[in-house]
């Protein structure tokens, strides 16, 4: 009898995330597959509902929305910052990245936009207001152990804490 997803199960997933446009935005392929704990919100509470009570064996295709997956945009994570508070940077330019300190702790944005010594930064997640098509593969299902649980994640040996 194989056993269904549910909590406290560790999963294994082969996965292919694609945009609205069908560019291919992250996937398991040539990694192996991604094995983590159900129920512990290491995935995106979309994708973990829908690979619930599945087995073994099971594909699948799925779109998750935003609400369900990284959540919509938030314009108030959008920011426009003076270029000094770049300092040390050779040449700040779209696309880069950067930690910094917010009030929420450390917060990652990207810059969207250099305007002169303005620079436009947006603190939302990458996959922030995305819808997100999935195509899954189950590959195997067993039961955490209790370190796993309280640990709230898989361990793929060699796991030190």
């Amino acid at each position: 009898m194989s056993l269904m997803i549910g909590k406290n199960a560790v999963v294994g997933i082969n996965y292919t995330l694609t945009n609205d446009a069908g560019e291919v935005m992250d996937t398991s392929e040539g990694r192996g597959p991604l094995n983590y704990l159900h129920g512990a919100n290491n995935l995106i509470p979309g994708l973990e509902k829908e690979l619930e009570g599945k087995t073994t064996g099971a594909t699948f295709k799925t779109t998750i929305q935003p609400a369900d997956a990284y959540g919509e945009s938030n314009p108030e994570m959008i920011q426009t910052l003076p270029l000094e508070m770049f300092k040390g940077v050779e040449k700040v330019e779209p696309g880069m990245g950067f930690t910094a300190q917010g009030p929420q702790g450390q917060q990652h944005i990207v810059v969207t936009e250099v305007n002169g010594d303005q620079v436009t930064v947006d603190g939302n997640h990458p996959m922030a207001g995305k819808t997100l098509h999935f195509d899954v593969e189950v590959v195997s299902v067993r039961d955490a152990t209790e370190q796993e649980i309280e640990h709230g994640h898989v361990h793929d040996g060699g796991h030190d804490h």
